[in-house]
């Protein structure tokens, strides 16, 4: 594992996301391991030889390099995504704390902010997450089976964890969501997740998966491993899936957000 601390010379950037003006992402490379993870893809920019997962550029300096971009009042306050490309909670944060410094920067100046991670972690930060008027805070659910989320996301939160994460972020007052995806089919299960997440989100998320771009042997390695058929993606029904998806999280009155597919 080669982690490795660096300075960076912006931390905001402009985002291409739907619902976000800016990107802030602490880490280059993410330790979480995800297999089906696209962020890979930024190892064309990157130059590291080691694989995805294996290696960690922390930027220690980007909490005040986004203090003075923001002090000069060069960027239009907007809304931020924390972790476009990398897991802002990830395991290094606990020695780190960048994104904790960064939190204190944005709640100075509350500026809008969003956060999507897979791990229990997240909580430490509740009392500043609290300061930011404008906050949600949204957990991954891929699964609700250890073994799958540990075959699939082995550096991550395990499940029961990450829906504790959310049950007391709600009960904080912060605005909660859960981004149920990439959805595995044959392994992601909407009708046990859906219900779980009753009362502990204010909306939800889904998002088909990404296979054949990046890491399609690693997808098939992992279905293997956990004693799963491989599907024929190809023939996979999208359609079928966001309405099952759609249907559930009416009856469990839950607010859809959207349905992403690639």
């Amino acid at each position: 594992m080669n982690i490795k601390e660096i300075n960076c010379k912006t931390a905001l950037t402009s985002s291409k996301l739907p619902e976000a003006d800016y990107c802030i992402n602490p880490y280059i490379g993410c330790l979480h391991k995800c297999v089906y993870c696209y962020a890979c893809f930024m190892k064309r920019f990157t130059n590291h030889p080691e694989d995805w997962g294996e290696f960690l550029d922390v930027k220690v300096n980007a909490a005040d390099i986004l203090n003075g971009e923001l002090v000069k009042k060069s960027k239009r306050k907007g809304s931020i995504f924390l972790g476009s490309v990398t897991d802002v909670y990830q395991p290094a944060e606990k020695k780190f704390q960048i994104t904790r410094k960064i939190l204190e920067v944005l709640a100075k100046y509350d500026f809008p902010v969003s956060i999507l991670t897979k791990s229990e972690l997240v909580v430490r930060d509740i009392n500043l997450l609290k300061k930011i008027s404008d906050c949600e805070v949204g957990l991954t659910i891929t699964s609700l089976n250890d073994k799958i989320s540990n075959i699939f996301e082995p550096g991550a939160s395990i499940p029961a964890k990450r829906l504790d994460a959310l049950a007391i972020l709600k009960s904080s007052g912060l605005k909660t969501y859960a981004f149920v995806g990439p959805i595995l089919p044959g392994l992601t299960d909407l009708k046990l997740i859906i219900p779980t997440l009753q009362g502990k989100i204010d909306f939800i998320m889904f998002e088909a998966l990404n296979y054949g771009k990046f890491n399609s042997d690693k997808i098939n390695l992992a279905y293997t491993e956990a004693g799963s058929n491989i599907p024929i993606f190809s023939n996979i029904n999208w359609d079928e899936i966001e309405s099952e998806a759609r249907e559930l999280s009416q009856i469990y009155r839950i607010p859809v957000k959207g349905f992403y597919r690639h």
